[in-house]
């Protein structure tokens, strides 16, 4: 059986190409980057080398400002956590309602420890209500978290303009930017924003799991959420994972170099997936409507069908995909970005989010328009919505 695989947004495969860029750091070049010896130089350089990628990748002015973790849930709270631990008395924070997990669970954490926090809303498109953020910055607030563009939906939040929202009204007031699912697939640019810190995660983009890094523009200041050597400007101790590192900064430099076939291709791609199951499928509704979205990505809703039970035959098809964030993915409770949207009941259960990669094939999208039709019917015959089923097919 063939698989197609639409759920790169969970993670991607590894580029053949940095599997090799990072074999040679698996035997020969094992060296520990802080010894002294040649063998140590070797991947001492070459952590340098990725880091200047990763900056270009960021759009930094240094590679002084890029700081190597394990994820980005790891970036997302050496920012968050590290950023407050500063702040002395301040205790007022805003996010918003769509955040992936790793910020919400955070900021839900220090609500326990005396923090007050607002939440943004978006509209039915996933837009985010700026107005509202104009309202909530204060003298009080500590600090922004804002994601980049949405794991779920793919729509992208100007994070640039709320940063300079932000800063209009209090400029001590930092801003952190989770851009782990707009990297590779729009061009990111720090330099030329307001942005305090932005976290990435390299298996995203085509880096193995378990890397990842953080932005921290000049100037800035956080507390180190791990302590001990002087690893990375003595911000994460630890002896550094020099084959993982040199993996993130080549897929940083080939996604980097691949942006327009991102904006190009893959966008065809997720069009013709789009095209294909709204016209020939009626109870099929797109989620996000919204123009400004990550190329690579779509979430449509099938009225009166579950979900699970839709990507449990995908799966027999071959069909990989989800009903939302891999983070939440054991989780009966229904999409919390598609309820801040206000997606209407008859589809909130049966949305199912298709996310495509440069490796996706024609040939892989028209499988799954060729057979998605007949599988929504078939599941529709088993619905206990027959009557307004009938109203629709």
């Amino acid at each position: 059986m063939r698989t197609v695989y639409l759920d790169n947004n969970a993670t991607t495969m590894v580029d053949p190409i940095v599997v090799e860029t990072m074999l040679p750091y698996f035997k020969e070049k094992y060296g520990n980057p802080s010894s002294i010896y040649e063998m140590a130089h070797i991947t001492h350089d070459a952590i340098s080398e990725a880091r200047e990628k990763v900056a270009n990748f960021f759009g930094a002015n240094s590679s002084k400002e890029i700081i190597f973790t394990s994820c980005g849930s790891e970036s997302a709270n050496m920012a968050i956590r590290g950023t407050l631990d500063l702040c002395g008395t301040k205790k007022h924070i805003i996010t918003t309602k769509v955040e992936h997990p790793c910020v919400l669970n955070t900021y839900k954490e220090l609500e326990k420890k005396g923090y007050k926090t607002d939440y943004i809303g978006v509209d039915d498109n996933g837009e985010l209500n700026l107005d509202e953020l104009k309202n909530l910055v204060s003298k009080d607030t500590a600090l922004v978290s804002i994601m980049a563009a949405n794991n779920e939906t793919g729509a992208i939040y100007p994070y640039e303009k709320t940063a300079e929202i932000v800063k209009e009204i209090n400029p001590d007031t930092k801003v952190f930017v989770d851009a782990v699912q707009a990297a590779g697939k729009i061009k990111l640019d720090v330099k030329n924003t307001k942005v305090d810190l932005m976290g990435i995660s390299g298996h995203k983009f085509h880096a193995p799991k378990g890397i990842g890094a953080l932005y921290i523009k000049s100037g800035t200041m956080i507390s180190p959420i791990i302590t001990g050597g002087h690893q990375e400007r003595a911000l994460r101790a630890g002896t550094e994972n020099v084959p993982y590192i040199v993996g993130m900064g080549c897929a940083a430099e080939l996604a980097q170099n691949n942006l327009d076939y991102e904006g190009n291709e893959v966008k065809r791609l997720r069009n013709m997936l789009e095209e294909g199951i709204l016209s020939n499928i009626k109870n099929a509704r797109l989620n996000s409507r919204t123009k400004l979205r990550v190329p690579n990505t779509t979430n449509i809703g099938f009225e009166y069908i579950e979900g699970e039970l839709i990507l449990l035959h995908l799966d027999e098809l071959g069909i990989c995909a989800s009903s939302g964030s891999a983070c939440t993915s054991g989780s009966l409770e229904p999409s919390h970005v598609l309820r801040a949207m206000k997606t209407p009941f008859t589809s909130l259960h049966g949305s199912i989010r298709f996310s495509l990669s440069r490796f996706t094939k024609e040939e892989d999208i028209k499988y799954v328009t060729d057979t998605m039709p007949a599988l929504i019917k078939k599941l529709a015959k088993i619905s206990p919505f027959q009557k307004e089923l009938s109203n629709i097919l």
